[in-house]
C-alpha cells in the first residue's frame, strides 16, 4: 500500500510550491478550497503574523514586511549537538560546528516577506482570513536570515502533474541545509507541527519545495531540545520588529515573482471570477497586444505595422529561447530579446514599461522602498542588503541594448534649451532619405518603360525574357513569345511623396521649403510635425512628414509655401503637386501614395502640361 509521502500523521498535509509562482498560488487557493482545514500553518516567525496580516488585507495594493538584521549581542555560544537528536540535517550538523554566519554580524541582510498577490504562501494567507481560518507561524524567530535558494523546475508542470509528484521528482536534486542556523529552522518547524497536530485534526502546511523533506525528517525525530536551543540563540541576539512598507511602482519587477503586468491580470481575474489556469501563456499574448497598443498611441503614423503574423513569429521565437533555458515560461528578458529581434527597439522599450506596470501600484502606505537585486534603498537614504523570507527563483542580471525613452521633464529641458532660430537636418538620416528618392525615381523609370513594352516571337534571341502570358495565348500555334523592353527616354526631376492623405493642416503645422547643401542632395519642400513637440535628444527634436517634394538635380526654387503663383490650390497635398509641376523640367512627375491619384490632381498636372 503506498502511503502519501506529503502526509504528516493524520492531521498534517504538508504543501510544498515554489515560492514567487502564480501557478503555486492557483495551487494553494485550490487546495484550500477543495479541503476541509481547520488550520493553517505557514513557515514565517510569529514576529511576522501582525504586520503580514495587516499587509494581506490591502491587497492588491502591493508592500514588503521588513525586519532589520539583528545583532550580537556578544559572549561565547556553542550550537547543540545535533547528532543527540537522532538525525543529521547537514554537514555541519555536528556539536561545536563553525558557521561564520552566526559569527559575523556586519554586512546581514534584513529579512522582508513580499506582500505579493502571486506568492503560495501570501496566497494561503489571504484565502485562510477570508475563511476565519486560525493561522499558525511556526519558523524560527531568526533576526539573521540565511535564504535557501536553488534552481529549480519551472512551476507550469503543476497544471498537468499532482503536488505529490512535482515534489518527489526533484527530491534527488535538493541540498541538505548547510548551516546551523538553516538547520534549527527544520527542527523548530518540525517540532511545532508536533505541537500543532495535538490542537487541529486538519492542518494544511504551506512549505517551500526545498523545505520540504528536511522538515519531514525533523518531525520523524521527534526532537524538542532544539526549542531551548533556538532560545539562547534568539537571547543573544537583538530583535527588532517588522514594520510595513510601501514598494516603489519602479521596484515592483524586484517585489513580485510574476511580472507586474501578469500579477495585474490574476488579480483581475479573482475580482472577476474570471478563468485563471490559462494566464501563465495566455497573459503573454495579452501582454504583448497591450504593448503594441501603446506603441501605436505613443507613436501614431510613425509606428511600424504589427500584424498578427509578426506576432506570431515573435511567440515563435520566445518559445524557442524559453526551451533553450529549459523553462517552460518566459522571463522578461527573453521577451525583450525576442520582441527587439523581431519587431524593433520601440516596441521593445514599450514591452518592457508595459510588463512592469501594476494596476494597483497606488501606494497607500506613508514610507515607500526602493528595491534593486537583494538589496534595497530605505526611506532615509541607507541602502542595505536583503533576504527574502520566501525566496523564488533567484534573480540576475543580463544585459539588453535598449535606446532608453528619455523622460518628460528631461524633454521639456532640452525643448527650453533649444535656439528656434537655428534648425538643421541630420546627414544620416539625409542620405536616407534620398537613398529613398532615388529607389522611387528608379521605380518609376520602370513603370514608364512598361508602357513602351511590347511582345513578339522567338526567332533567334530570348532579348528580355519569355513572355508567359502571350506563350499561352498562342499555345495552339506552338510558338513562343518574348518581351522587348527598349530603353527608358527622358529623365525624372520631380517627386512627391505622400504619407497621410487626406492630411489635417492642424497636425502639420511646419511646412517650409530646404535648399539642398551640395550636390547630392535635393531641393526639399514638406509639411510635417512640431519637431519641438518631439525631443528626443538635447539639441535634438524628431518630426514626422505628411508629405514631401523632391527636386533633383537641386535647384533654387521661391518658399512653395509663400509663393502667389500656388494659391489656387486648396490642400496641403494639392499645393506640393502644383509645386512639383511648377518646377519640374521633366513631362512626367513621379507621386508615391498610398492611393491613386484622382481626377482633380490629373486635371491639377495637366494645367501645368504634366503627366
Amino acid at each position: 500500500m503506498q502511503t502519501n509521502p506529503l502526509q504528516l500523521g493524520s492531521a498534517i498535509t504538508m504543501l510544498p510550491i515554489v515560492h514567487g509562482s502564480a501557478q503555486s498560488a492557483l495551487l494553494v487557493r485550490r487546495r484550500m478550497l477543495e479541503g476541509s482545514f481547520d488550520a493553517l500553518a505557514v513557515p514565517l516567525p510569529v514576529s511576522f503574523a501582525e504586520p503580514v496580516c495587516e499587509a494581506v488585507e490591502r491587497l492588491p495594493v502591493p508592500a514588503m514586511v521588513l525586519q532589520e538584521a539583528g545583532l550580537r549581542w556578544g559572549g561565547d555560544w556553542s550550537a547543540p549537538d545535533l547528532s543527540q537528536l537522532g538525525i543529521e540535517l547537514g554537514s555541519g550538523g555536528a556539536a561545536g560546528g563553525d558557521d561564520d554566519s552566526l559569527e559575523d554580524d556586519e554586512d546581514v541582510a534584513w529579512s522582508y516577506v513580499p506582500i505579493d498577490p502571486c506568492q503560495g504562501v501570501i496566497a494561503a494567507i489571504r484565502s485562510a482570513l477570508g475563511e476565519h481560518l486560525p493561522i499558525h507561524w511556526i519558523d524560527m524567530e531568526s533576526p539573521q536570515y540565511q535564504p535557501m535558494v536553488a534552481a529549480l523546475p519551472d512551476p507550469y508542470a503543476l497544471r498537468c502533474v499532482a503536488p505529490e509528484r512535482f515534489a518527489a521528482a526533484i527530491l534527488p536534486t535538493l541540498q541538505r541545509p548547510t548551516g546551523q542556523l538553516n538547520q534549527l529552522r527544520m527542527l523548530h518547524m518540525g517540532w511545532q507541527l508536533r505541537r500543532l497536530e495535538q490542537r487541529h485534526r486538519r492542518i494544511l502546511f504551506v512549505c517551500s519545495v526545498q523545505e520540504w523533506p528536511w522538515i519531514r525528517e525533523a518531525y520523524g525525530a521527534l526532537a524538542s531540545e532544539h526549542s531551548v536551543a533556538s532560545d539562547v540563540w534568539l537571547s543573544q541576539h537583538q530583535l527588532f520588529d517588522p514594520r510595513v512598507y510601501g514598494v516603489h511602482r519602479q521596484s515592483l519587477v524586484f517585489l513580485f515573482g510574476e511580472l507586474p503586468y501578469l500579477t495585474g491580470l490574476y488579480e483581475r481575474a479573482r475580482r472577476q471570477l474570471d478563468e485563471d489556469e490559462h494566464l501563465s501563456i495566455d497573459g503573454v499574448k495579452e501582454l504583448l497586444i497591450a504593448s503594441r497598443t501603446a506603441y501605436q498611441r505613443d507613436l501614431g503614423q510613425r509606428a511600424r505595422r504589427i500584424t498578427p503574423l509578426l506576432l506570431s513569429q515573435c511567440l515563435k521565437y520566445v518559445r524557442n529561447l524559453t526551451l533553450f533555458d529549459r523553462r517552460l515560461t518566459p522571463d522578461l528578458y527573453t521577451l525583450a530579446v525576442a520582441a527587439q529581434q523581431i519587431i524593433g527597439d520601440q516596441y521593445t522599450a514599450h514591452l518592457v514599461e508595459t510588463a512592469k506596470r501594476y494596476p494597483h501600484a497606488d501606494s497607500i502606505w506613508d514610507e515607500e522602498v526602493r528595491m534593486g537585486i537583494e538589496q534595497a534603498r530605505l526611506p532615509d537614504g541607507q541602502v542595505v542588503g536583503l533576504a527574502n523570507r520566501l525566496p523564488g527563483a533567484p534573480l540576475q542580471w543580463r544585459s539588453l541594448r535598449l535606446r532608453p525613452r528619455p523622460q518628460l521633464p528631461q524633454r521639456q529641458s532640452w525643448r527650453m534649451q533649444w535656439n528656434p532660430h537655428q534648425q538643421c537636418s541630420w546627414p544620416p538620416e539625409d542620405q536616407s532619405i534620398e537613398s529613398f528618392r532615388s529607389r522611387v525615381f528608379q521605380r518609376a523609370q520602370a513603370v514608364i518603360g512598361l508602357d513602351l513594352a511590347r511582345s513578339e516571337k522567338f526567332s533567334t534571341s530570348f532579348k528580355d525574357g519569355i513572355d508567359i502570358r502571350e506563350t499561352l495565348r498562342h499555345w495552339y500555334d506552338q510558338d513562343i513569345y518574348v518581351k522587348v523592353m527598349p530603353p527608358n527616354r527622358g529623365t525624372l526631376d520631380a517627386c512627391v511623396m505622400l504619407f497621410d492623405s487626406p492630411a489635417d493642416p492642424r497636425d502639420y503645422p511646419w511646412r517650409t521649403t530646404w535648399f539642398a547643401e551640395h550636390a547630392e542632395e535635393s531641393t526639399l519642400a514638406f509639411y510635417a510635425s512640431d519637431f519641438r513637440q518631439q525631443m528626443v535628444g538635447p539639441g535634438i527634436g524628431l518630426a514626422s512628414y505628411g508629405g514631401a517634394m523632391f527636386l533633383y538635380p537641386p535647384r533654387p526654387v521661391p518658399d512653395i509655401w509663400l509663393d502667389p503663383r500656388l494659391d489656387f490650390t486648396d490642400s496641403l497635398e494639392e499645393r506640393l503637386l502644383a509645386a512639383a509641376c511648377l518646377h519640374g523640367g521633366s513631362r512626367q512627375v513621379v507621386l508615391l501614395s498610398g492611393l491613386p491619384p484622382g481626377a482633380g490632381w490629373r486635371r491639377l498636372a495637366s494645367r501645368f502640361g504634366k503627366r
